[in-house]
């Protein structure tokens, strides 16, 4: 069996999936499988994927599924994968040709049950890395330990042991609310156990505009507050976090409450005192996110 799945949840993306394909076909180690999940798109992607299964190139796995938002992709993925390791590689993104070769090398030589699994760098279309390399002496490190101690603080590739991932999905949401981001589940598996660190490309990004995803947050704390909320409630809680994370996701996770017209001081809440003397700063939150959602 293969050690990697590369799985791709996507919705009427059909004019990026190319991309995608194309990189797989061009990796230089074949020891995975590709897993599209596809939330109902009605552009011809489940045409173009059963070209792509026809041509027997690798193995490719091809579930259609009702319109359900992002998370429900990866609980799908979650449910379905077999191979020991995976990792997400979005429609719009694609692989260097090398990635497969490097994660299955790191794996083989280094890995275990010690670990989450393995982190590197995303790149920018540029052929730069996001917020540049890992410190250049850093082997391994805890997810979480990355942005709060400022190791690195732009996004990172993770290819995770599909164990710890089906041992926290499904991602349980809510009804209307399509925003809840799979990281969710990514900062609870990787909670305790920290990551090997490949300082190189394993996954070429393209970003939209910064003001387009600036204004699309705010939206989607509207749309999706009571999903916010719950990430907060766990980044509160985690065996790895600090006063200040605590302080900022307290100050988040009131804000979301009164969106979701929901009490912040419930037994779920981890810091209940601290999001207390916090109110006032979490409801001046509130009033700038009512207002740039305009």
């Amino acid at each position: 069996m293969e050690l990697l799945t590369v799985f791709t949840p996507t919705y009427n993306r059909a004019h990026t999936l190319p991309r995608v394909y194309d990189s797989l076909c061009r990796q230089t180690c074949k020891n995975f499988r590709w897993l599209v999940i596809d939330d109902g798109s009605t552009d011809g992607t489940e045409e173009l994927i059963t070209q792509y299964i026809h041509s027997n190139t690798f193995r490719i796995d091809y579930i259609k599924k009702e319109n359900g938002g992002l998370y429900t992709g990866y609980n799908t993925a979650y449910a379905n994968i077999e191979t020991e390791l995976n990792v997400c590689i979005d429609s719009d993104d694609f692989m260097p040709d090398d990635a497969v070769e490097i994660i299955s090398k790191t794996w083989k030589e280094r890995g275990g049950d010690q670990y989450a699994g393995i982190v590197g760098l995303d790149f920018l279309m540029n052929g730069e890395p996001i917020s540049g390399y890992f410190p250049s002496d850093l082997k391994e490190v805890y997810l979480f330990d990355l942005k709060s101690k400022r190791l690195h603080t732009g996004d990172s590739k993770q290819v995770m042991r599909t164990d710890l991932m089906r041992s926290v999905a499904p991602q349980v949401g809510f009804e209307g609310e399509k925003d809840f981001n799979p990281y969710y589940m990514l900062i609870k598996a990787a909670d305790t156990l920290p990551m090997i660190v490949v300082n190189k490309n394993l996954c070429f990004v393209e970003y939209q505009e910064s003001d387009s995803m600036s204004k699309n947050i705010y939206r989607q704390y509207i749309r999706s507050p009571k999903s916010f909320a719950k990430t907060r409630e766990l980044e509160m809680g985690l065996s790895r976090t600090t006063f200040k994370h605590q302080i900022r996701s307290a100050i988040h996770y009131i804000a979301e409450c009164r969106l979701a017209n929901q009490s912040p001081f419930t037994h779920r809440n981890p810091c209940r005192l601290l999001t207390l003397a916090l109110y006032p700063m979490g409801m001046a939150l509130y009033l700038h996110i009512k207002h740039k959602s305009k």
